[in-house]
């Protein structure tokens, strides 16, 4: 659900926020709120979470962080991505992450699904974000896709049982069956 007011939020009206279980996002200056994930959800992401850090954190490619967490991209755009992995350990603050990191997974869920699709893939695209992924549990599928320009270009979609090699990173492979188990 967004909440339209006359200006735009930023990171100080973020950091007034209630903690009460909820996740707020700021995109655009527009705020957001969305009750917390399903246990479905949460084992997709904890087992992808895994599966990143295996390989990005084994070669010192990166750091893995999971939700909730502040990913601040700009001064009307602060969002708690499922996951990311930052790639220059100079963004990570107090905070939380300060700037594009290299990959973001969102994990669809029936309350985020059309915004995580929509605003978040334009927002991160607009913000530089490099690699964006989608996981939709419930169909069993992870679309991924790279940074071209200004907008996302669609690189590879798998799903089932099968294993997904993303192109630009051909050591990592993830058997999506034991994501969905």
């Amino acid at each position: 659900m967004a909440t339209r007011l006359k200006r735009k939020l930023e990171y100080r009206d973020y950091a007034r926020l209630p903690s009460d279980g909820k996740y707020y996002e700021i995109l655009d200056g527009r705020l957001y709120v969305t009750p917390a994930p399903s246990p479905l959800h949460q084992r997709v992401s904890k087992r992808l979470q895994r599966k990143l850090e295996d390989y990005f954190e084994a070669r010192g490619l990166g750091e893995v962080f999971n939700a909730p967490i502040d990913m601040i991209l700009g001064r009307h755009d602060i969002a708690q991505p499922d996951l990311l992995v930052v790639a220059n350990a100079g963004q990570i603050s107090r905070r939380g992450i300060e700037g594009a990191p290299l990959l973001i997974v969102e994990v669809l869920s029936p309350s985020t699904r059309r915004r995580d699709r929509d605003v978040k893939m334009k927002r991160y695209a607009e913000m530089a974000v490099p690699h964006y992924w989608l996981v939709e549990p419930e169909a069993r599928w992870i679309a991924c896709y790279r940074l071209s320009g200004e907008v996302y270009q669609h690189v590879q979609r798998a799903e089932g049982d099968v294993s997904l090699t993303p192109p630009d990173w051909p050591d990592l492979s993830v058997a999506l069956g034991d994501l969905w188990r």
